[in-house]
């Protein structure tokens, strides 16, 4: 599945955070430009962050997968049981358009994923958040989940 933002939606958060007021700001600034320049495309905004951030792609990743398809299935497990950013999210749907509650939803995000050792920065939080809200947050936590019948019996 390839999720992209439509231009419109990249303007929109452009808009959104366009005085920066703190070093999230500064990030969620970068990830949106860095969406602006491949048009919306989440999967190369992330893979562009990640490499100039974190590192090489392939070290993160196991051979021959997508570091994006890894990186969401290791948070899956994580921010799906999680109460406080399932709120926030809900709270941000709620209210699209709200710097404050986008910004929450971000840190939260770093937050969980720095808990539990996935390396992600508020630039690189900004791509997986959208992707969250672009598809929905139930669609994101059953999406890719294996079915019952895939799981080895124990």
């Amino acid at each position: 599945m390839n999720t992209q933002l439509s231009i419109t939606e990249v303007q929109q958060l452009q808009q959104l955070f366009q005085a920066p007021d703190s070093s999230e700001i500064n990030e969620i600034q970068t990830a949106i430009a860095t969406l602006a320049k491949y048009e919306g495309e989440l999967e190369a905004s992330f893979d562009e962050l990640w490499s100039t951030r974190v590192g090489d792609l392939e070290t993160y990743a196991p051979k021959g997968q997508s570091l994006w398809k890894v990186t969401l299935q290791v948070l899956r497990r994580e921010i799906c049981e999680d109460d406080g950013f399932r709120g926030k999210v809900k709270e941000y749907t709620k209210n699209p358009g709200s710097a404050p509650l986008l910004t929450g939803a971000i840190v939260s995000l770093v937050t969980i994923a720095t808990a539990h050792g996935v390396p992600i920065d508020p630039a690189i939080a900004t791509i997986i958040v959208l992707y969250i809200l672009k598809i929905g947050l139930n669609i994101f936590c059953e999406y890719t989940e294996p079915s019952k019948s895939q799981n080895p019996p124990a």
